[in-house]
Order: structure tokens, then sequence, then C-alpha cells
């Protein structure tokens, strides 16, 4: 659930058709900044929001383009676009040393784990497959930004494949550690 409502913005702005970007862009502008608004009411902290923050602020920079002129070349790219952003946010938190999964992970994942090299590494290894999935969307996404159709299947496997692997590997080491710990007992 917490993966859906990180990227509630960009499914808003995937879900609008083409025809309307620059009203799906200013949605999607809404919805990031109602999700930073309720996990800073729920008390989490900005740094533990690195895609939401992100989002508000490439949704900020699409709206202003979609409105002030609506006719872009650039239009049919924004897919593209949206995919190069969020492949640069989320490398740039491995950069940063702070994998933008760990701020979710944290919320389904009891304190005591948070420091334990595994879950750090855990987190880096589903943040760089995020990071990889976005990256291959946004060049195959520009490859195939006139055909809808098209853009349509790859915006849905970009997102469908990593939280798929996410699932699955977050189940692996859950599972592994589990059985660790009872070899241990």
């Amino acid at each position: 659930m917490s993966y859906l409502r990180t990227f509630a913005p960009w499914i808003v702005y995937a879900a609008i058709p083409s025809a309307n970007w620059n009203g799906g862009a200013l949605a999607a502008l809404l919805v990031s900044l109602l999700v930073i608004g309720r996990q800073v009411g729920a008390g989490r902290p900005l740094d533990a929001q690195i895609i939401e923050i992100g989002s508000a602020v490439f949704f900020a920079a699409i709206t202003v383009l979609a409105f002030a002129d609506p006719h872009t070349a650039l239009h049919p790219y924004a897919p593209a676009l949206s995919s190069t952003a969020l492949a640069l946010i989320a490398g740039a938190s491995l950069a940063a040393r702070h994998p933008f999964t760990l701020g979710i992970a944290k919320q389904t994942t009891p304190r005591e784990f948070w420091d334990q090299p595994l879950f750090i590494r855990t987190n880096v290894i589903i943040t760089a497959v995020w990071t990889a999935s976005f990256v291959i969307g946004a060049i195959v996404l520009a490859a195939v930004a006139h055909d809808s159709t098209a853009r349509t299947v790859v915006q849905v496997a970009a997102f469908v494949a990593p939280a798929t692997f996410t699932i699955r590997y977050s189940r692996h080491i859950q599972a592994r550690t589990a059985a660790l710990r009872a070899l241990a007992s």
C-alpha cells in the first residue's frame, strides 16, 4: 500500500488521457502535495519522502509547461520525461546513500531492523531495480513516443516489474532471515 501511495501522482498522471495532459499534470501535482501533506501530518519526515518531493517538483514543472504551451513538441515525450525524472530521483537517492525505498520499508518494519546492514542492503537492491526500470522505461518510452498503445504498455510494465520484484525479494529476505533465526535458536 505504501508504494501505491508513493506513486499515486504518477498513476493519476498516466491514467488521464494524453489529450488532457495539462489537467493530468495539475491533478498529479495536487495529488503529490496531498500525499506529502498527509505524510507530514502522520509524522513521516521529509527525508523519508524522496520520491514524493521529487514528484511534486516534477509535476510543478510539467504543469507550468503544459499550461504555458499545451502543444509543445515535448508533449509526446512527457511519459519518457516522467520516467527520466523518476530515474534521476531514485538514482540520486542511491548516490546519497539513502535509497528511496528505506522510507517506505520503515513504515512496515520494526525500528530495531532499520540500521541493520541486511535491511539497508535490501533497500539498496530494491531501489537499484526501480532505478533500472525507470531508466529502461525512459529509453523505450522515448522510442515509442508517438504510439499511445505502446506507451501505455511500457508505462505499466515499468511499474509492475519493479513492484513485483520488490514484493518477491522482500518475501525472500524475510524467509531467509526467519530461517537463519530458526537455525540460531
